[in-house]
């Protein structure tokens, strides 16, 4: 059996493959439960965001998981496998560990040591564990993950500054027209990645703040939120006229804006230009958007860019992270090891009490004129015998699990003892 952790994210695919990729979130239990129907996977986690697709599962065989993982992400994304096998990635056993520890933490993020891959993990993990998707492998790995990336924000730099995808969209957009200042926006989505916008904005002064979304009542929770303005989705082209900044983050699967909605816009405009800032994946805006007269926009691709330029702050803490990361893999190994160990210890001190109680009961007619108090000194340096014996193979035993060492001891006992 291996963990592992197979898919692609914003360094390894076009956003114009990966955005293909993404499993939206009311399609995950299906997803869920076409993976776990696969013939060498069990227990499975997707974790589909903005910046990557990756599938973590126990795998009864590595290759045939592989295989059948590469054939679910081509057969949902409608791409030929040979295009998805030219992107994924794949990590088994330790190294998957490795990698989901270093996602939970922020290193392979677009945006370094952002905060919102953290809710994005556990938020994968809670809709694995509601769909019976996950059980006593990946349910304390993905545990120990969060763990992981909370240490990582709270000893290191690695959070500062900007850190999180909406933080970065609202921070280029703002660049661009030399602060949020007097001007309004128009968020459309009431998602988390919404949430995250919205609260920026208002951080930044923008001067006023206008959220649709699909679920109007979300809308409107969220534009109180920020003292702002729910407005229906029928009266988006209205406020595109006004607004200086338009901001998505819906979780659509088609574009919600084209090139033909915008254009008899701009006339309307009177030539006051106008920056869009797509950050969903897949795209909420149409990218031929981009080069029309007046109008500015930026894709995750430009996100990605722009953050590079401004965490060099933060990328002094990277080698603190993997220092935690490195800790963190080797005290989950040392934990799964033990916990692995443990069946074999409990056998070895059973196979020893039964023979204990067997030959007492050989005994049991010499024993049998003994009072009570001789019968208890007995019971009592038998046992002290048999504990004292098994006391330093049962310690070197859960000292070496995990290694090399663990697995030779371990099968010297059993071949020893016949466990």
């Amino acid at each position: 059996m291996s963990i592992v952790a197979i898919g692609c994210n914003h360094r390894s695919t076009p956003l114009s493959i990966l955005e293909q990729l993404t499993v939206p979130a009311e399609k995950m239990p299906k997803a869920l439960s076409e993976l776990r129907s696969a013939h060498n996977l069990s227990e499975v986690v997707i974790l589909s965001t903005c910046n990557r697709i990756e599938i973590y599962a126990l795998a009864e065989r590595y290759h045939g998981g592989y295989q059948e993982i590469r054939e679910f992400l081509a057969l949902h994304s409608g791409l030929p496998p040979e295009v998805v096998a030219d992107h994924i990635y794949a990590h088994h056993d330790e190294e998957a560990v490795r990698h989901l520890f270093s996602v939970a933490a922020g290193l392979d993020s677009a945006v370094l040591g952002e905060h919102e891959v953290l809710g994005q993990v556990k938020t994968s993990w809670e809709i694995a564990r509601d769909e019976g998707a996950v059980g006593s492998l990946l349910g304390p790995l993905f545990r120990h993950a969060l763990e992981t990336g909370k240490r990582a924000r709270t000893e290191t730099a690695i959070a500062r500054g900007i850190a999180s995808v909406s933080q970065a969209a609202v921070a280029i957009a703002g660049d661009h027209i030399e602060g949020l200042a007097g001007n309004s926006v128009l968020v459309i989505g009431a998602g988390e990645m919404g949430e995250g916008t919205v609260k920026n904005l208002a951080k930044g002064g923008a001067s006023e703040i206008l959220v649709a979304n699909r679920t109007w009542e979300r809308a409107e929770k969220l534009a109180d939120a920020c003292h702002g303005r729910a407005v229906p989705l029928d009266e988006l082209a209205d406020a595109l006229v006004k607004v200086d900044i338009l901001v998505t983050t819906t979780g659509a699967q088609d574009l919600i804006l084209e090139a033909s909605d915008i254009e008899p816009l701009l006339d309307r405009r009177t030539g006051r230009p106008l920056v869009i800032v797509d950050v969903a994946v897949p795209r909420d805006v149409d990218p031929d958007i981009r080069n029309m007269p007046g109008v500015t926009l930026f894709d995750m691709a430009d996100i990605g860019a722009f953050v590079d330029e401004q965490c060099i702050g933060r990328t002094r803490a990277v080698g603190n992270v993997n220092a935690i990361v490195d800790h963190e893999v080797d005290r989950y190994r040392s934990i799964t090891s033990a916990r692995e160990v443990a069946p074999l210890v409990s056998d070895l001190r059973r196979k020893a009490e039964d023979v204990r109680q067997q030959e007492l009961q050989r005994y049991s007619a010499k024993l049998a004129d003994l009072d009570p108090k001789q019968r208890e000194a007995v019971e009592s340096i038998t046992k002290g015998v048999v504990n004292k014996l098994l006391h330093e193979p049962t310690v070197k035993l859960k000292d070496s699990a995990g290694h090399a060492r663990g697995e030779r001891l371990a099968d010297s006992l059993r071949d020893l003892f016949d466990l």
